[in-house]
């Protein structure tokens, strides 16, 4: 087998898991880790949640899947109608399988909206540099992250980067509130330079898989409000953002910017099965509408799409959500994060410490003063990986950056051994370096 973003020459086996118990992953020898990056930043409940389970095991016996070209099914429809429901602005939900698919399906919509209402200019897209939105071509594109993906670069559409405000890593000359300014004037200067503008794309609330980078307050509502004054669509990324990740359910809702199209994935269903939904206004929508012969209506669709096993699961998770009042009950595993923030800041190792919700990245440096990432032949990613499976954690680095991504329902007492162990696992990294 081939294992996703991993050096196989680097690694002679891999720890086979069999079983899922609550926040915690079991191998096949019985060693048992703490699942701290919540299965790839997907997980909600921990493993094996008794209600997502039973809310499967109750669909497969009616319907496994049925296809969405020209039929339909109840699952679908449920849980179309409360992603709208909790989705302000949204009108319109389309499925596919997982977060890249869901943002191609963003991308390609909105280059075909302005072709369907007659401006057949605007065809170019937006981003901010570092941004991440997943592995397909069209993904990689809008979300071109140089140390992932410089070696596909000639096969990507061109697309126009702004700068992102990123505090630890700004240039000279700047405090962070002139450096904020800074990237809006350069957003704006793009806009009104260019009348070919299709989109303006962005993950929602932080940057994730580039480096966990927080945007400032009022940030993304000022980007919202640049797009509509001129008349560029705006398309917001949820897929690791959404459902809490950050603190809030809905994120773009506590970022006060409505989208016209936002994707939504990974803890869509708990973790529990692929579904990625793309959601639109109902302006957007209405543009495909038409004759037949008139070719407006969207050429995009997946085997799998509104698959009613995977949207049973997400409705059961959904429910789950309000009946366990979830995003109010993290406000205080999210103080507890924060309590440890000045002790991590303070390892030899450690540049820089970044937080929001229920994420924390913690971005190693060889040299504090120059802010000097950790060279790759150091192999930090390796070394991690070993320490922690040592300390019952199941943690993996972007890079150099260590990422704390629990299940969203981690105890209180689970999450400061995750804390305390991250601690003890970069210490002990140190000495080795």
């Amino acid at each position: 087998m081939w294992h996703p973003y991993t050096q196989m020459k680097e690694w002679k086996n891999f720890d086979v898991i069999t079983k899922g118990d609550g926040m915690w992953l079991v191998d096949s020898k019985g060693n048992r880790l703490l699942d701290g990056v919540a299965s790839m930043w997907c997980n909600v409940w921990g493993h094996s949640k008794k209600e997502l389970v039973n809310a499967m095991i109750k669909q497969t016996k009616k319907l496994q899947h049925s296809s969405l070209f020209n039929l339909t099914n109840d699952q679908a429809e449920l849980l179309a109608e409360k992603l709208v429901k909790i989705s302000p602005g949204m009108n319109k939900v389309f499925y596919s399988d997982d977060g890249s698919t869901a943002m191609e399906i963003a991308v390609k919509i909105a280059f075909q909206y302005w072709q369907n209402i007659g401006i057949k200019n605007k065809t170019k897209f937006v981003t901010l540099e570092n941004g991440y939105h997943g592995d397909t071509i069209g993904s990689m594109s809008i979300g071109y992250v140089p140390h992932f993906f410089a070696k596909f670069k000639n096969l990507l559409f061109p697309v126009i980067k702004t700068p992102t405000p990123h505090k630890y890593r700004m240039p000279k000359g700047f405090t962070f509130n002139e450096y904020q300014e800074y990237c809006l004037e350069r957003i704006e200067k793009v806009f009104v330079k260019n009348n070919d503008l299709a989109a303006f794309v962005m993950e929602s609330g932080a940057q994730i898989a580039g480096g966990m980078i927080i945007y400032p307050s009022e940030f993304q509502k000022k980007i919202s409000q640049l797009c509509r004054k001129n008349n560029v669509l705006f398309i917001l990324d949820e897929i690791a953002t959404g459902f809490g990740r950050l603190g809030s359910f809905i994120e773009y809702q506590s970022q006060k910017s409505i989208p016209d199209i936002v994707s939504y994935g990974k803890m869509l269903t708990g973790g529990y099965l692929p579904l990625a939904t793309t959601l639109t206004s109902q302006k957007i929508y209405d543009s495909f509408l038409g004759k037949y012969n008139e070719m407006r209506h969207f050429f995009h669709g997946h085997t799998f799409t509104g698959n009613p096993l995977s949207c049973a699961t997400a409705l059961a998770n959904l429910n789950l959500y309000e009946k366990n009042d979830l995003i109010s009950k993290n406000r205080t595993k999210i103080r507890q994060f924060e309590r440890r923030t000045d002790e991590i800041s303070n390892l030899s190792l450690v540049g820089d410490v970044r937080h929001k919700g229920m994420l924390m990245a913690i971005e190693l440096v060889s040299n504090k003063n120059k802010k000097t990432p950790i060279a790759p032949d150091k192999k930090i990613h390796q070394k991690i990986f070993v320490e922690a499976k040592k300390h019952k954690i199941y943690l993996r680095t972007l890079g150099h950056i260590v990422m704390i991504v629990p299940p969203l329902a981690i105890s209180a007492k689970e999450l400061d051994f995750l804390l305390d162990g991250t601690i003890d696992i970069i210490k002990k990294v140190t000495k080795e370096l």
